[in-house]
Formats: C-alpha cells, sequence, structure tokens
C-alpha cells in the first residue's frame, strides 16, 4: 500500500503553502520514531536527499541512557554519525500535524554508505529481499491493542505514573455502548490515519475496561512495519490533543489483560496466495505447512523479538487470551500460533505471542526468517494441537522470562545465519542491559511488600 505523497506533489504542497513542516524519521531499537523536523523548503530544496543523526540512537535503552558495551558505538568511538536516507515511497501526509508530512529513513553508515545491519529496517528488508529470491512476497498485517486513559501523559508524568483512570469504567469488548465515551477520540484516530494513507479497517473495544485495538489491512511485510510504527505515534499524539493518554505496554498492570500485537502472515507468488491449496483438508499448501514449521521449531529462539522488555513476559497469563505454549492450532486463541481463514484463500498463520511493546521491524524480520528456515529445510509440520492449550502438559512453551528468551536468542544458530552474529549480539546486549536495569531497581511491590515485615 503506497503513501499517500509523492515529491512532485509535496514540492507543489510546499510552493502552495499546505505544508511547512518535514518530520524526518527513523526507527530506533525500541520501534519508535526518531529523527528531526524539517523547515520544508529546506527538505525539498536538498535535504530529502540525506541528513545525519547520533549513532547512539541504535544503541540507547528506553530511557534514552547511554548502553556501555555495544560494539557499534560507544563513548570511546566518539558517538558519530549515521546517515538517515529518506525513503520518498514513503512520504505522506501527516493530518493531526498541521501543515506536516512526514518521510520514513532507512540508516546507513556514515562513511560508507552501507545499510547499518542492527537498524530495524534493515534487517527485515534482508529478510523481505531473502524471500523475493525464492520468489515470494510476504504479506503481513499486525493487530494493535492499547489503553485509553483520562489523564493527560503530563499529568501522569508529573504524578510519578499512579494508576491511571481507564476511559471505559468496564470491559468493554466488542461493546458498542461501552466504548461510546471513547468514540470522540477513536472516530478521530481512524479517520486521521486513513487520511495519512494508512487503510484502517476498524477499531473495537478489547478484553478489558479502557482496552482498545485498532487495525489496518495487510501488506507488505514493510509497509506493514512503516504503518505500525506510524499508527503508535497517530495514537499517541491524537489522544494527546484530546488531552488523554494511552499505553502500549504488554501489561500496565498486573490485575488487567495485557495489550497484544498479533501478526498475521502469509506468502505469495505471481500475485497469488502461496499458503493456500483447496485439496488439503485446511486448505494449507505444503509451503504453509513448511513456514509455520519453521516457526514453531524457532520459538523460542525468536521470542525476545516478540516480547522485548522485562513487562513484556507479565502478559503471559493462563486465562487472559495472551498464550502460554508455542504450538498451533486452527481458529483456537490458546495457542501461540492460529490457523486463520482455513479453507479459503485468506488463509495464514496468525502469531499471536508479540504484544503492543514489540518492534514490527524485528518481530517481522524474526518470524519471516523462521519461516523461510522450514521452507528452505522443507520441515514437517507437527500435529495440530486442539482444546485448551492454558493446560496442555508436555508440549512447547514460551519462554517465561526475558532471561531465557536472552539466552535463547543468543544461542541461536538460524538467526545468526539469517541476521548475523553482530545483529544478534546488539540485541542480546540490549536484553542483558534490560535484565540488569531491573535486578538493579526496587519497585513499590518490594517496598510494600517487605517495608515493615522483612
Amino acid at each position: 500500500m503506497p503513501a499517500n505523497l509523492t515529491f512532485d506533489a509535496l514540492k507543489a504542497a510546499v510552493a502552495a503553502g499546505e505544508i511547512d513542516t518535514v518530520a524526518v524519521c527513523l526507527v530506533d531499537m525500541q520501534g519508535r520514531l526518531m529523527g528531526k523536523r524539517f523547515v520544508a523548503q529546506h527538505f525539498v530544496d536538498g535535504a530529502h536527499d540525506e541528513t545525519h543523526c547520533c549513532n547512539y540512537l541504535l544503541a540507547t535503552d528506553m530511557e534514552m541512557y547511554t548502553v556501555p558495551g555495544y560494539k557499534s558505538t560507544s563513548w570511546a568511538a566518539g558517538y558519530g554519525d549515521y546517515v538517515m536516507k529518506p525513503d520518498l515511497s514513503t512520504l505522506r501526509r501527516l493530518p493531526w500535524a498541521p501543515g506536516t508530512a512526514m518521510v520514513m529513513c532507512d540508516v546507513l553508515d556514515h562513511h560508507t554508505h552501507e545499510p547499518v545491519p542492527h537498524a530495524p529496517r534493515t534487517i527485515l528488508k534482508r529478510q523481505v529481499e531473502r524471500a523475493r529470491a525464492m520468489g515470494y512476497e510476504p504479506m503481513m498485517a499486525t493487530e494493535l491493542e492499547f489503553f485509553l486513559f483520562d489523564e493527560s501523559f503530563a499529568d501522569l508524568f508529573d504524578r510519578g505514573f499512579p494508576l491511571p483512570t481507564p476511559k471505559a469504567r468496564h470491559n468493554v469488548d466488542y461493546s458498542i455502548w461501552g466504548t461510546s465515551a471513547d468514540e470522540p477520540i477513536m472516530r478521530d484516530i481512524r479517520n486521521k490515519l486513513w487520511d495519512a494513507g494508512i487503510p484502517i479497517e476498524c477499531s473495537k473495544g478489547e478484553a478489558d475496561a479502557g482496552q482498545e485495538e485498532v487495525n489496518a489491512k495487510y501488506s507488505d511485510a514493510m509497509d506493514t512495519s512503516d504503518m505500525h510504527s506510524i499508527i503508535k505515534l497517530g495514537v499517541k499524539q491524537i489522544a494527546q490533543a484530546h488531552g488523554a493518554s494511552v499505553t502500549f505496554m504488554a501489561k500496565y498492570d498486573h490485575r488487567k489483560a495485557g495489550s497484544s500485537s498479533h501478526i498475521h502472515q502469509s506468502l505469495w507468488k505471481d500475485g497469488q496466495p502461496a499458503f493456500l491449496d483447496t485439496a488439503d483438508p485446511h486448505g494449507m499448501s505444503d509451503l504453509m505447512k513448511h513456514y509455520m514449521a519453521g516457526q514453531l521449531a524457532h520459538a523460542e529462539e525468536i521470542t525476545y523479538f516478540l516480547a522485548p522488555f522485562v513487562n513484556s513476559y507479565k502478559r503471559f497469563v493462563v486465562g487472559m487470551f495472551a498464550p502460554t505454549k508455542a504450538v498451533w492450532s486452527c481458529d483456537n486463541r490458546t495457542a501461540g500460533f492460529r490457523v486463520c481463514g482455513e479453507g479459503t484463500k485468506a488463509v495464514r498463520v496468525e502469531c499471536r505471542i508479540g504484544g503492543a511493546d514489540l518492534n514490527p521491524y524485528l518481530a517481522c524480520a524474526a518470524l519471516l526468517a523462521a519461516g523461510l528456515d522450514g521452507i528452505e529445510r522443507k520441515l514437517a509440520l507437527e500435529p495440530e494441537m486442539k482444546g485448551d492449550m492454558y493446560g496442555a502438559e508436555g508440549v512447547r512453551e514460551i519462554p517465561k522470562t526475558l532471561g531465557a528468551a536472552a539466552a535463547a536468542l543468543k544461542g541461536s544458530a538460524m538467526l545468526r545465519a539469517a541476521f548475523g552474529d553482530g545483529v544478534v549480539e546488539h540485541y542480546a546486549h540490549a536484553a542483558e542491559w534490560e535484565l540488569h536495569e531491573q535486578n538493579r531497581v526496587v519497585t513499590d511491590w518490594e517496598r510494600s511488600r517487605g517495608f515493615d515485615r522483612a
């Protein structure tokens, strides 16, 4: 799905005074958009070719702390520059930001102008190229869940992030009445994202008070990841404009449901879905079975890219619609991998493991790498699991902690072959730093539990 603004149209809009600002964005390790806002005339005069940024943007944690120990950059190396190379095919208007357009950038080495290997867009682009070399186009879609709150971001920050007040006061899953109080904001989100060239299909209430979901139409893997990142930006900025706030944390409160980002996947060949075989009992081609077998075989190794933070693992709770077992089943929401569209041309695999806090480029790249490995090795698909997977025993489990997922990542021969040793070490180091920070910090739970009872 193309963005909605060509470079020639941008130049005309700038000349007409309709656009005065261009946000030039790269994707950081956490999946956030970082960059600069240019005076639009300067962008069209020359900055559209390239600009620069500090290379620490791909070596910081969630709080933008300069994490020691990365091989790619450091204080000793002087924290030099990367090149931000605008991908002009991603130009679009941002209707929620007056007079503003935006563009996504690839990240290049300052000296060689080669793609930076551990940049999220680079990692996904190389797996897409791998699939295309095999004759396939990866098509994907992400579902994004989040919670919508009464308080503003600034208010919550200034008060030390107390538990916020959900817009809806009770479970509003699919409820038209229950989400009506949210509708002024959600209507704005749907329509302004649509006007930004993102084909939003719908929004709905989700499985807890104040929880919402927004879905965009499937597209190629890179466009889907770009849209995912822009949706998160738009949702936050639109909520902020309404004096409200949202969170994409995987689990903001242990008593509430978690927020997911399910990823739907299929491969197409010559413009046709390659996962369909009408002669198969489930309508699944051998290609689809090999692809799924690869994802199951490497499920533990790729979990870090689906659940990248300590908090991510708080979501995997029995009975709250987040999976705990990395198995497959047809139309079964208790399985980590769910076959949807069984027997139709829309047959696809939905990975239900990822939370709303994932980086879409890394998650899609890891899933694609595992699936392509299954195709290359013609792995046989294990039997379908049926029933309640929460109670299943003796089956493959999703890692229960970030530490377990990081160890599986670091030991993955498949990911090292697909991404490169340097990329795996880079993100394993990010996981180890997250664990270091968790172990260092005293939490409110520890204080309230032990203050006068220890």
